[in-house]
């Protein structure tokens, strides 16, 4: 890494909730609304684009821990702001608390862990897995 990211470091994503953030089982009178696994990985995508600063080129992010509470639904064409906060940064270890609000009401709250790889050695080690077969 370039430099430990600072306690405090925030990342945010806008976007509005479209038919491919929804759950796929709205049907039979079921609203569409955000799917948990959508959000999860939209929230692995802000945490991880806020760390972009901090990463030399050979490095990337990966996440490796998410506990989040789902709290409220949020139905299509809402727009929803995720916000991250580094609360700490461990040697290759970055841990993160969010927030996830509509146009309403605070819908997720959460705690997120990133690992630092550098993008030679994970790729050695996914061939590795790769080769040893199935």
């Amino acid at each position: 890494m370039k430099a430990r990211p600072k306690i405090g470091t925030t990342g945010e994503l806008k976007f509005t909730v479209a038919q491919e953030h929804v759950i796929d089982f709205a049907t039979g009178g079921m609203p569409a609304v955000l799917s948990t696994p959508r959000l999860i990985a939209l929230v692995e995508r802000t945490a991880r684009e806020s760390l972009y600063p901090f990463l030399n080129e050979n490095e990337r992010t990966v996440g490796s821990e998410i506990e989040i509470r789902h709290l409220a639904p949020t139905p299509l064409g809402l727009t929803v702001t995720i916000t991250t906060r580094v609360i700490g940064a461990e040697a290759r270890a970055v841990d993160f608390q969010f927030e996830v609000r509509d146009e309403h009401e605070v819908v997720a709250r959460g705690l997120h862990k990133r690992g630092v790889i550098t993008v030679e050695g994970f790729a050695r080690r996914v061939a590795r897995k790769a080769a040893s077969g199935s």
